[in-house]
Parts: structure tokens; C-alpha cells; sequence
């Protein structure tokens, strides 16, 4: 059974602000999704990060998608969508925001050395186990849109090609 206190907030609780991000990219007519999986953790994760000072979301999500999946050549498609919950020791209320972007980066060395991440492919109608049930729901809920977004960015750069 699922924790549901994790997406429950209280009244005068500090709120983060973080971002993260999808990324996508095509493999022949598959649409590929990366995901993040710290150490011998089994279930998997999207890259996300509180944003520092004087950053914008994007900036953070960039960082931190280089950071953790290693993948820095990338195209930012959209906004995705926002998502709540609290941190994972429970003392701030996170606002995430998740942005969809596109690579052909197909592998990266993540430079988070204090973690031991690694980044792996995997075919969107097809994920895995997933840490953060929001992160699950943000993918669902947005599979046919990120399908389309990344089939239209594909579409355009070959016609200009």
C-alpha cells in the first residue's frame, strides 16, 4: 500500500522549489524515456533537483539531468507539468517541475560523484518500477503528448535536413 501522507501538505511548511525532466529520445519508431537509478536501489527515478540561487527552472533541470543521467546535449520540447510532495525526510514541501526535452545523446557519464547513478533507456509503453508514484503519474498521464511532441520535433529536423 502507498503512503499517501507523502503528498499531503500542511498548513506553514517550507516549501523547495525543484525541477527535473524527461528526456526523450527516438530509437528507429520507438520513443525512449531515460530514467535514473541510484546504487543498488531497484526502482528507478526521473533526474530532479532543488534549484539554487539565481537559477530558472530550466537552468536546474538542465543540471540536474546532467548531473545524474549524464546527458547535456539536449532540446527542450515543453513544460511537462508540476508536481507536489515532500522531501524525502519530510521537512519541505517540494514543487516540482518537470520538463520534456529531446536528445540523440544515446549515453552520458553522470558528474554527480557523490552518488552512484546510472542512466538507462527505456521504451515509454514499457517503464519499470518507479521510486515516486507522482513521477509514474506524470508519465502516464502524459504519454500520448510527449509521443507527439517528440515524433513532431523529429519530423521537423528531418524535413529541414
Amino acid at each position: 500500500m502507498i503512503d499517501q501522507s507523502w503528498y499531503s501538505k500542511p498548513n506553514k511548511t517550507h516549501i523547495s522549489l525543484s525541477a527535473g525532466g524527461v528526456v526523450t529520445r527516438l530509437a528507429g519508431k520507438k520513443v525512449l524515456v531515460a530514467l535514473v537509478r541510484e546504487g543498488k536501489f531497484q526502482d528507478y527515478i526521473l533526474p530532479k533537483g532543488c534549484v539554487e540561487l539565481g537559477e530558472s527552472i530550466e537552468e536546474a533541470a538542465r543540471r540536474e539531468i546532467s548531473e545524474e543521467a549524464g546527458l547535456d546535449s539536449l532540446t527542450l520540447l515543453c513544460k511537462l507539468g508540476v508536481q507536489e510532495r515532500w522531501n524525502f525526510r519530510k521537512t519541505a514541501w517540494k514543487i516540482i517541475h518537470y520538463l520534456l526535452f529531446t536528445t540523440y545523446q544515446i549515453e552520458g557519464k553522470p558528474v554527480d560523484t557523490g552518488h552512484n547513478y546510472t542512466c538507462e533507456w527505456f521504451s515509454i509503453n514499457s517503464l519499470p518500477a518507479m521510486f515516486w508514484p507522482e513521477q509514474q503519474k506524470l508519465l502516464d498521464a502524459n504519454r500520448d503528448k510527449i509521443i507527439a511532441q517528440i515524433l513532431k520535433y523529429n519530423r521537423i529536423n528531418t524535413q529541414q535536413e
